[in-house]
């Protein structure tokens, strides 16, 4: 049975541990964009964290490139033409990532193909192997 999704952590919490570096946003925006640093980095120590070790492991799945040998979990955001925009957004990534790394996921049930489904890729089958069959030498 699938545990429900449950809410992993106060934004309080990882506002808390959460490093934040600004810089620069890239993209278009002319003068704006040159001026302000809107564009945030968000660094998140992830042991800090108290993760099990089955969450950290499908967490190193899920982040991916985003997770450094440090055990750093960065995430950059900018979308937005706010700091406080681009924050929050990456805050709220934080937490969707950590929390689809709580979740457990689903084991497939092993099913055989339906009667039609076999029959489709048969027929397919026979029709390929008829085209390529037509493409040898004409016998008269």
């Amino acid at each position: 049975m699938e545990q429900p999704a449950r809410r992993f952590t106060s934004q309080a919490l990882l506002e808390k541990i959460a490093e934040w570096r600004v810089f620069a946003a890239s993209g278009p925006g002319g003068q704006h964009v040159n001026k302000t640093a809107s564009a945030v980095q968000l660094r998140l120590a992830v042991e800090r964290l108290g993760l099990l070790p089955l969450v950290m492991a499908r967490l190193q799945v899920l982040a991916g490139s985003r997770l450094t040998e440090d055990g750093l979990l960065c995430i950059t955001a900018q979308a937005y033409r706010s700091q406080e925009r681009n924050k929050a957004d990456a805050l709220q990534r934080a937490i969707k990532l950590l929390e689809q790394a709580h979740k457990i996921p689903k084991k497939r049930r092993a099913t055989r193909p339906t009667k039609a489904s076999r029959e489709r890729r048969l027929g397919g089958k026979k029709i390929r192997s008829g085209i390529k069959a037509a493409r040898g030498r004409v016998r008269e």
